[in-house]
């Protein structure tokens, strides 16, 4: 499971405290064995229900045993029975316990029939942050009345929502293979794990067959019907397919084309080669996740979905899409057998992300992903957590930036320390081990230790079984008679204390020593030689160490590691500090050198801060952000210095402006619209409304902000439309306090259509994000409008105050 990174996610939990236990949770005990799941499945679309026949073949797992009890949630039980005899059983809504009519040993199997209906909408577990709902099977649009949206089936199974649509033990520490027949009308196609075996036509229904042979977890089963374009492509003898909707066809295999690339590397990478007959992607609309690892059937939130324009600056799936390739070794063939162990499932997936950004495009780029999933897991409520957890709340909380962000830079500390050749090594031989089974954390650990003959006990307790991570204060003691320098290092941090290597490099001009020292104790110190006085140390200067650091840099430090330093971070933190300063001459020319870096990333950074209001700037200056507005191979880098030209609202820069919403790159549009929006509104304005709606809805929040500082009515129901994601996907005051006024000016208008496209919109996210109490939160900004609206003076109002309030009373049921 891909996480779901978005802030609005973020606002929403925020809004709900989570509440700690002290129950301890255990792996679920394996009293049976799952063998086989056989399904035939088709559906109600209009009472959105599944009509299902199973027949489950399992064993006792040791003990001898005449019962079974499975996981069926919210379901009407038509008929249990074994060998054409009809079974007794009891069931609760949640569990279904039959008697199996005599007692069973161990390995000894039995096939039990089912004849059953689910009722997803009945469904009454709730979701996570990263997973929205919980009821394993989704109806969208089932019975074609919104024009604007096709009909769709699809299921999510994690954690425990596939027993929403077919009873089974719901628990990541079984295994079984499946075989699915799936009655669906003809114009539609299916996708589930495993061979699409034969297709049956029957009058204008058609039965696929699909079959996976080899054993794998039930929360990985997976669905998938709609009027889809499949693409193909193929790898060595692996199929793979991309299931997309007709827009987006011709884009697929820019959209996933590395998807092969990404299956090949991670097999050589691992010494094991994908374990699995194919590889699909499908894309679902109102998905209620990023996207999830089904066994061979991925399926992907509409994020996806990119355009020419948007791909040519970067594809916002690229990650994700390696996640999930990667979960079919971690998570599919080798599964966590409890979800307190879950980070042999996420962590690794999230580290293939490092993975494959270090292979594709080099380490500065994969360092610089690696810094945002620790800056992403520093800027939660994350330090108390363990990484392996057996105390949490509810399973949901599993899924956060410690399972998934932090877990990742915890493999990178493990993999440097190890070495690659152990690393690797150990990995390969815990997959050959448990492939198809499910395994704990204890169990990689013990791998690792024979392989490297290292061991690990103090690096899983404090990173797999403890939280935290160190927060030090550095100081350096001089000796220059001696020519060396004692680097003190003292934990501040309250609680655990760690041991850990440490990267410190000694620089002598542009010329770097690399120490690596092992930190083992809470106040450490290292005497490190130097030939000439140190222009700047730099500790954890690979930057492998998750940690917080505390050091008395002066301004002369911060621009030599600038200019200096490898690794990303470092040269991030001290671009930020030297921006602080540019009224110093040689600051602001660090900024300035800075946009011409190598690595992209750094260059945006530095047109972002560079500050053109000073004495200091000069027409070369100038002219140098010109060149890269027109130049950067990066269009990214070409947006941010357009961008940057435009803060000056110079009418002799409107040709750049101009010229950049002539580009390929939606994000050079953007900028360039709002650039000449400053010098030229007419312009600005003719251009805005000419252009056509695929890149008006991309473009939608520099639109939004044009059109709300001119007040157009006209485009007001644009504007609507993308108030909401607006105010919560931002963590910017002046962006929010933006978008507040926006949502005003709407709120108190007579322009009905925007009213209802807002009060549409905060319904659907009132829903769907139900569980952080957004229906509150939507019901309160419900109020607002009725309010603005009873003090307005216009003839919609009474028409206006009607939508709102119908749509308040839906968030209230």
């Amino acid at each position: 499971m891909r996480k779901t990174i978005l802030s609005l996610l973020i606002a929403l939990t925020s809004l709900v405290a989570t509440a700690q236990t002290t129950t301890y949770r255990a792996e679920k005990e394996k009293e049976h064995k799952l063998i086989h799941t056989k399904l035939k499945v088709d559906f109600n679309f209009q009472e959105q229900k599944l009509n299902g026949e199973e027949w489950l073949t399992a064993t006792p797992y040791f003990y001898a045993t005449n019962k079974i009890t499975l996981d069926a949630k919210a379901m009407l039980i038509h008929e249990v029975k074994m060998n054409n005899r009809t079974l007794d059983y009891n069931y609760d809504n949640l569990k279904l316990i039959i008697d199996l009519g005599r007692e069973y040993k161990r390995n000894e199997e039995f096939t039990i029939y089912l004849k059953y209906t689910a009722q997803p909408e009945k469904v009454k577990q709730k979701g996570s942050a990263a997973i929205t709902q919980a009821k394993g099977l989704y109806f969208i649009n089932p019975t074609g009345l919104d024009k604007n949206k096709p009909t769709q089936i699809w299921t999510q199974g994690e954690t425990e929502a596939n027993s929403c649509w077919f009873p089974t033990i719901d628990s990541p520490n079984q295994k079984t293979s499946q075989e699915i027949y799936i009655t669906v009308p003809d114009k539609f196609k299916t996708l589930s794990n495993g061979k699409l075996v034969s297709q049956t036509k029957n009058g204008t229904n058609r039965t696929d067959y699909w079959k996976l042979d080899e054993k794998h977890a039930p929360y990985l089963f997976f669905m998938g019907v709609g009027e889809y374009e499949i693409v193909r492509e193929q790898n060595k003898n692996l199929p793979i397919s991309y299931y997309v909707s007709k827009e987006y066809a011709p884009y697929a295999k820019e959209i996933f084309g590395h998807t092969a690339e990404m299956i090949g590397f991670f097999g050589d990478k691992l010494g094991v080669e994908y374990p699995w007959n194919k590889y699909d992607q499908i894309v679902g609309v109102d998905y209620v996740s990023g996207a999830m690892e089904n066994t061979t059937a991925v399926i992907h939130g509409e994020k996806a979905y990119q355009k020419p324009g948007q791909l040519i600056d970067q594809n916002v799936q690229e990650n994700t899409i390696a996640h999930e390739v990667f979960h079919h070794w971690f998570g599919n063939l080798v599964t966590t057998e409890s979800w307190s162990n879950l980070a042999l499932n996420e962590s690794f997936a999230s580290y293939s992300e490092y993975l494959w950004r270090e292979y594709k495009y080099g380490v500065e780029d994969a360092d610089a992903h690696l810094l945002e999933d620790v800056e992403g897991y520093k800027n939660g409520q994350n330090f108390d957590k363990h990484l392996i957890r057996f105390d949490y709340a509810d399973k949901e909380d599993m899924f956060d930036a410690v399972s998934y962000n932090k877990g990742g830079a915890i493999l990178h500390m493990l993999r440097s320390y190890l070495g690659d050749d152990a690393f690797y090594t150990g990995l390969k031989k815990y997959l050959t081990d448990y492939k198809y089974k499910a395994a704990e954390a204890h169990q990689l650990r013990l791998t690792l230790e024979e392989v490297s003959g290292r061991d690990l006990n103090w690096f899983f307790n404090q990173w797999f079984f403890g939280n935290g991570h160190p927060k030090l204060e550095i100081s350096y003691d001089y000796n220059k008679l001696q020519k060396t320098v004692t680097v003190n290092i003292i934990q501040l941090q309250q609680g655990q204390e760690f041991k850990f290597p440490f990267a410190i490099d000694i620089f002598e001009g542009n010329k770097a020593t690399r120490h690596t020292v092992f930190v083992n104790g809470k106040d450490a110190s290292f005497i490190l030689p130097y030939n000439n006085h140190p222009d700047l140390i730099q500790v954890n200067a690979d930057g492998v160490l998750v940690s917080d650091i505390v050091e008395n840099k002066v301004l002369s430090d911060y621009i030599h590691q600038l200019k200096y330093a490898k690794y990303y971070g470092h040269k991030k933190e001290a671009l930020l500090e030297v921006a602080k300063k540019q009224d110093d001459k040689i600051a602001f020319n660090a900024i300035a050198n800075a946009m011409s870096d190598d690595f992209y990333k750094i260059r945006i950074l530095a047109l972002e801060n560079i500050d053109l209001i000073n004495k200091h700037t000069k027409k070369a200056v100038i002219s140098k952000i010109k060149q890269i507005a027109n130049n950067d191979v990066k269009t990214l880098v070409q947006a941010a210095a357009v961008e940057t030209l435009g803060k000056l609202t110079d009418p002799e820069l409107q040709p750049i402006f101009e010229k950049a919403l002539q580009s390929k790159s939606y994000s050079v549009i953007g900028k360039g619209l709002v650039g000449l929006y400053y010098v030229d509104k007419k312009v600005a304005i003719e251009k805005s409304k000419a252009m056509p709606d695929e890149i008006r809805k991309v473009l939608a929040t520099p639109l939004t902000r044009i059109f709300i500082e001119e007040k157009d009515e006209s485009e007001l129901p644009f504007v609507a439309k993308h108030i909401l994601s607006g105010m919560f996907l931002t963590n910017i005051a002046k962006d929010k306090a933006f978008y507040q006024k926006a949502f005003e000016f709407i709120a108190k208008s007579d322009n009905t259509e925007a009213i209802q496209n807002l009060v549409d919109d905060v319904v659907v996210k009132g829903n769907q994000y139900k569980q952080y109490g957004f229906d509150k939160v939507g019901v309160n900004l419900l109020r607002q409008m009725v309010q603005f609206q009873g003090k307005a003076n216009h003839s919609s109002r009474n028409k206006n105050e009607a939508i709102i309030k119908e749509a308040m009373a839906k968030l209230l049921q």
